[in-house]
C-alpha cells in the first residue's frame, strides 16, 4: 500500500521523542549484559574448561546488541539477553548439532553452578538458558555455533545472491532439525554479526549526518547500542505497541526480526523520530515480496532465509501482523496531527497502555525542540567508562 507521509506537529514529535526516551533501558542493564557474557566467556577459556581446545568466542545478539531494547511491560517479564557461542575450531564433518549442544551444555551448567544459580539450566529448542537469581529480572540465551562462512559464501555465489555478509556466518543447533542427531552438512544457519554490521550501515550513516564534524570519529568506533538514532527509537516504540497489542496473544505476535529489517528498509534517513515513526509505518509493508505465492521478507544477510517462513503453516501470524500494522498506522497517524498534548496521549494510549504515555506527555513538558542536529551519543556517563563494552551480533530477536 502506498500512503502519503503526512506532517507531524512539532507538539506530536516532542512527545515521540519523550515516549522513545520512556522505553529506553537503563545503562546498567546494558554493562549487565556485558559483565554476563564476558564472564561466561572467561569461564570457557579456563584451564579446566572441556571445550578450551575448540576456541569458543561468546558475543551477544539480538536487540541488545543494536539498541533497540525496551523495558519489559511489567515487572513480572524479563530481559532476554540473546548470546552465540561460537567454536572456532570445529566443523560439522566432526560432530553432530546434538554433539555440540551437549558439549555446550555441560559448561553451562558447570557454569551454574561455580556461580551459585539456584535456578535450573533450562534447554530451549536452540539454546541453553541461563536463569540468573531473583530480582535481576534478567536471563541469557546461549546458542551453540560453529562457523559456516566458507559454505555460505559458495551457497550464496550458487543462486547468484549477494556475498557481502557471508564471512561471518555460522551453523547453530536446533532439536527439531531432522538431521539433528546425525552427522551431516545439513545445520540450520544464521549471521548475527552480519544482521548487526548491515543494521549498523542504516544507523551510522544516519548518525554521522546529525553530528558535527568534531564526534563523527567517534560514532565511528562506537558501539551501536550506544548510538541513539530515529531509526532505534522508531523500532522501540513499534516494539511496545506490538508488545501491548498482543500481550494476551503472545504466540501470534509479529517477531522483532521482521519489525526490525522492514522498519531499517523502510527508513529514509529522517532526522526525528517523528518522521522516522511515520515514514517507517506508511512503507514498511513495500518490503514483503511475493515469492511462489507466499510473502518472503528476506534476511539481508542471508537472501535465501525467509523471516517469515512460518506463516504459510500458521497464517494467524500473518494476519496479525497486518493486523498491528493497520492499528499503529491508525494510532500514530492520528497522534501526528494533534497539537494537545492531552489528545495525542490518548490516541497513544490505545497502543502502548495509559500508563506509559501518561509518563511520556509529563516527560515531554519538560523537552524543548526535537533533537534534530545533536546526537545522543552515549546513553550514561556510566556507559561511556564501561571499557569492557564490544557487544556483537543481530538475529530473530532483534
Amino acid at each position: 500500500m502506498n500512503l502519503a507521509i503526512p506532517v507531524i506537529t512539532h507538539e506530536a514529535e516532542r512527545y515521540l521523542q519523550a515516549l522513545a526516551e520512556e522505553l529506553e533501558i537503563p545503562p546498567s542493564r546494558y554493562e549487565q549484559a556485558d559483565r554476563s557474557y564476558l564472564s561466561f566467556g572467561e569461564w570457557l577459556h579456563r584451564e579446566k574448561s572441556t571445550v578450551l581446545r575448540y576456541d569458543p568466542q561468546v558475543y551477544v545478539q539480538g536487540s541488545f546488541r543494536l539498541g533497540t531494547a525496551i523495558k519489559p511491560l511489567n515487572d513480572a517479564e524479563e530481559y532476554d539477553v540473546d548470546s552465540v557461542c561460537e567454536f572456532r575450531l570445529l566443523q560439522k564433518a566432526s560432530l553432530s548439532q546434538f554433539d555440540l549442544k551437549q558439549r555446550l551444555g555441560i559448561e553451562v551448567k558447570a557454569y551454574a553452578r561455580e556461580h551459585g544459580m539456584t535456578k535450573p539450566v533450562e534447554e530451549g529448542r536452540r539454546c541453553w538458558i541461563l536463569e540468573y537469581a531473583d530480582g535481576a529480572q534478567f536471563h541469557m540465551d546461549i546458542v551453540p555455533a560453529i562457523p559456516n562462512g566458507a559454505e555460505q559464501r559458495m551457497l550464496l555465489s550458487r543462486h547468484g545472491l549477494d556475498t557481502t555478509w557471508a564471512s561471518t556466518a555460522i551453523a547453530i543447533t536446533d532439536k527439531d532439525h531432522t538431521a539433528y542427531e546425525v552427522i551431516s552438512d545439513e545445520w540450520p544457519r544464521s549471521n548475527p554479526k552480519g544482521y548487526s554490521e548491515w543494521f549498523r550501515s542504516k544507523v551510522v550513516d544516519v548518525e554521522k549526518r546529525r553530528v558535527v564534524d568534531g564526534v563523527r570519529a567517534q560514532v565511528e568506533s562506537m558501539p551501536t547500542y550506544r548510538i541513539r538514532t530515529p531509526l532505534q527509537s522508531a523500532i522501540m516504540i513499534l516494539k511496545r505497541h506490538r508488545d501491548h497489542m498482543f500481550e494476551h496473544r503472545r504466540e501470534e505476535r509479529p517477531i522483532s526480526v521482521i519489525l526490525t529489517t522492514l522498519a531499517a528498509h523502510a527508513y529514509q534517513g529522517d532526522l526525528t523520530i517523528g518522521r522516522a515513526l511515520l515514514s517507517i509505518l506508511t512503507g514498511m509493508d513495500r518490503f514483503i515480496e511475493r515469492v511462489n505465492g507466499q510473502d518472503f521478507i528476506r534476511n539481508p544477510t542471508d537472501p535465501l532465509e525467509n523471516f517469515a517462513d512460518k506463516w504459510p503453516k500458521h497464517p494467524e501470524r500473518r494476519a496479525a501482523f497486518y493486523e498491528w500494522l493497520g492499528q499503529a498506522r491508525a494510532d500514530f497517524l492520528q497522534a501526528a496531527r494533534l497539537a494537545e498534548r492531552q489528545q495525542i496521549s490518548d490516541a497513544v494510549a490505545r497502543g502502548v497502555g495509559r500508563s506509559l504515555a501518561d509518563k511520556a506527555k509529563v516527560r515531554s513538558l519538560g523537552l524543548a525542540a526535537p533533537a534534530v542536529l545533536t546526537a545522543g551519543l552515549v546513553r550514561s556517563e556510566a556507559s561511556a567508562r564501561s571499557s569492557a563494552v564490544r557487544l556483537e551480533g543481530g538475529g530473530r530477536n532483534a
